[in-house]
């Protein structure tokens, strides 16, 4: 037990207290793909579960162990995996725990690969129901007798929306459901999903818990607050000593051990460095978010700034209640007869980039960018407009953010 209480003083000291040898402060690489033993009982032990150690780098490796304890501290679970990217940690649990006729829950306001990947979960014969999640009279609405897993983020990109994340958790702890949440775009320093009672968290670690847009990776954390010996998916070979750890065991064995979404020890390296300096640039750039939110918010030419920082947004008094600050991503509509383009092209200080959490302002139109392909139908019932910025905001200098968009809007001329 840390003798620490801050985010940032746990965060710091968390690797000089696991007792590498000769006292490294940070956790040694360890590049090494195979793990030899004194003994074959001893590999034995280890590959049937019996005692704790590295078979396999595709599985672990020393230096990814200290990356999962770091995320279990964060998110105050009881257990992490990570994987190469966002991506390939949220399709480790669902194709790990969900099996052909199982019933999946989520919100319709997600990330646009999200909701790829749930279409393709379609395919393989899970159905899914997607819902306005920020009220939880409409997740109950679509229960059925085959749904194992309620997915939510806990602010929508890019729309902002903020789901009903209490009493959704409420809700599936008494339906025996799991409550998975997407804590990537609020990170743990602004927010622990446990408090919601969320069974498992993801955390895309290439955004906010990193930071520089320089590194992949994701990761799973297992609050330990659902029983899995209740949950009817878990192979009988990992149904042994305690139930709780059952998830993770599965998790790691079909995911990472069969599918191989593994996380490098030099991207877990960065990606532990990167986080010390989380609450840090957290504060900066949500700080930095609400002036500018607050400018676009008052200025002619914007139809509407998507922010959950501001009063007008729908969900503010919920965001204010559980989260320590309103995030970095903020979201607007020009007004009509204004080009996205022309405004992001006049603006210096943002970079015309698809990312987010980097130390950088990078913003994009959703329209003809990311969700594309979804056509204008599917983005207006997604909530998208056709005039629609992102914007994910970084650490710049508050006065130079503000002033590029004030003077980028203000020489913006109508041409359409």
């Amino acid at each position: 037990m840390s003798k620490w209480q801050g985010f940032t003083s746990k965060i710091i000291h968390h690797d000089r207290q696991q007792g590498y040898a000769d006292g490294p402060i940070h956790a040694p690489v360890y590049n090494s793909v195979p793990y030899g033993y004194a003994t074959t009982k001893d590999l034995e032990d280890v590959f049937q579960g019996n005692k704790t150690g590295h078979a396999y780098a595709r599985q672990s490796t020393p230096t990814t162990d200290s990356l999962q304890s770091m995320l279990t501290q964060a998110e105050g679970g009881l257990g992490s995996l990570v994987f190469a990217t966002g991506m390939a940690a949220l399709s480790a649990v669902f194709f790990s725990l969900l099996k052909s006729g199982d019933h999946l829950i989520a919100s319709r306001f997600l990330f646009g690969n999200s909701h790829s990947l749930l279409t393709t979960l379609e395919n393989f014969g899970i159905e899914v129901s997607l819902v306005d999640a920020t009220s939880v009279a409409n997740v109950r609405a679509v229960q059925q007798e085959n749904t194992r897993i309620v997915f939510v983020e806990t602010i929508a990109n890019p729309g902002t929306q903020v789901v009903d994340l209490a009493a959704i958790g409420d809700w599936c702890e008494q339906n025996k459901l799991v409550y998975l949440v997407d804590n990537t775009l609020t990170s743990p320093y602004l927010f622990n999903p446990k408090s919601v009672k969320a069974s498992l968290i993801m955390n895309s670690l290439s955004k906010y818990f990193c930071g520089h847009g320089t590194v992949l990776g994701g990761a799973i954390t297992d609050t330990g607050l659902y029983d899995w010996s209740q949950y009817p998916n878990i192979f009988d070979s990992y149904r042994k000593g305690d139930a709780k750890k059952w998830a993770l065991t599965q998790i790691k064995k079909k995911a990472l051990r069969d599918m191989g979404g593994t996380l490098s020890s030099d991207a877990a390296f960065q990606i532990s460095v990167g986080a010390e300096t989380m609450a840090l640039r957290m504060d900066r750039a949500c700080s930095n978010a609400f002036a500018l939110a607050t400018m676009l918010n008052a200025h002619e030419k914007v139809a509407q700034v998507y922010y959950p920082g501001l009063s007008s947004h729908p969900q503010h008094q919920k965001a204010e209640k559980w989260f320590k600050r309103f995030g970095a991503i903020l979201s607007f509509d020009l007004k009509p007869g204004y080009d996205c383009a022309t405004l992001l092209d006049s603006i210096d200080i943002v970079i015309n980039a698809t990312h987010l959490g980097d130390n950088r302002t990078l913003a994009l139109p959703m329209a003809s960018t990311i969700f594309y392909e979804m056509g204008p139908q599917n983005r207006a019932a997604a909530g998208i407009s056709e005039q629609m910025i992102r914007c994910s905001i970084g650490i710049e200098d508050a006065d130079d953010l503000v002033n590029g968009f004030q003077h980028g809007l203000d020489t913006l001329a109508k041409t359409l």
